[in-house]
């Protein structure tokens, strides 16, 4: 029986970012280095299939640093921790290896100048969300405040009106993004922002992509986890973008078939914690049911890469 044609949009840039590569490198070399187990507080990206791979070959994930022993290596997420951990694991002399995505780790000094500076600050990110847990705990209790939307600006209650600066959750929507820093700059017209765009490359770059598939794809799948910020966002952006059928989709044996319906063109994107193979599982289930025609939608080059800390580089 003859497949029906399938146009497939393949968004470009996707999937791995340099702070993913690096922070999943640690943890291997650090297994490599120390042998098994080793110790992720959190997981180390935000991706089911990464972490259970890296499980297999020796790393226990763990919420909590006391969940950990004494005498063997912890290593921190990409996502960022609050100050008060590594100060714990180092009151513990504990070995630790911080795998902090150096873009969030710019957060964090944006931060820390800003309060030596005397000024209180307002987060943009969501709660609850462990990069936003992390950037909140460099400062003292008090001294960061979050608004997750336009709305949260007209509520929060600051110290000093004229002694304001931002900073933003790296995986967050551009465009929501826009909207929430001009409420604050009505409201608080001395605030001062980052001298750079906090939003990191990575997550633009992969939202600009998928704008420029949105209005050719009859639907749209996301491949990340749901517990991943930069990909949740990707579905928003390419709903907005004008794609009426967009999914978040783990593995391609979560696709529903039956609602995804009759469609003659399909885009797809991953994102930023989503390793390649997985497109490719999806890509392969969509020829099991369709004649493909791929066609690659590139936006953005990256040549990003970030060195892993010296400690994993020195022999034993």
């Amino acid at each position: 029986m003859t497949q029906p044609p399938l146009t497939l949009f393949l968004a470009a840039p996707r999937g791995f970012c340099a702070g993913v590569d690096r922070a999943i490198k640690i943890v291997e070399m650090a297994i490599e280095k120390w042998g098994a187990p080793v110790y992720v507080r959190h997981e180390i990206v935000h991706n089911k299939y990464v972490v259970d791979d890296l499980r297999d070959k020796g790393a226990v994930f763990v919420e909590k640093l006391s969940d950990c022993p004494d005498d063997r290596p912890v290593i921190f997420s990409a996502h960022g921790v609050p100050k008060s951990v590594p100060a714990e694991a180092a009151r513990r002399q504990m070995v630790f290896v911080d795998a902090t995505c150096p873009l969030v780790s710019k957060v964090h000094i944006e931060a820390e100048r800003h309060a030596a500076a005397g000024l209180q600050i307002i987060m943009i990110g969501h709660a609850g969300h462990p990069e936003t847990i992390g950037t909140m705990g460099q400062l003292p209790t008090g001294e960061v405040l979050l608004v997750e939307t336009a709305e949260d600006v007209a509520r929060v209650a600051v110290r000093d009106p004229e002694k304001l600066a931002f900073v933003t959750q790296t995986t967050l929507s551009v465009d929501d993004t826009i909207d929430i820093v001009a409420a604050l700059q009505a409201r608080f017209p001395a605030i001062r922002g980052p001298h750079k765009e906090d939003i990191c490359y990575a997550t633009t770059n992969r939202q600009e992509a998928v704008k420029a598939i949105a209005s050719k794809a009859d639907a749209i799948f996301v491949v990340g986890a749901p517990n991943s910020s930069n990909s949740r966002r990707l579905v928003e952006v390419a709903a907005r973008a004008g794609c009426d059928k967009a999914w978040l989709v783990q593995r391609a044996t979560e696709i529903d078939w039956d609602g995804l319906g009759q469609v003659r063109s399909v885009g797809i994107t991953a994102g930023a914690s989503a390793p390649e193979l997985l497109v490719d599982e999806v890509i392969d289930a969509l020829k099991a049911r369709f004649d493909v025609t791929i066609e690659e939608v590139e936006t953005a080059k990256e040549a990003v890469e970030f060195k892993v800390p010296r400690v994993l580089r020195e022999p034993v």
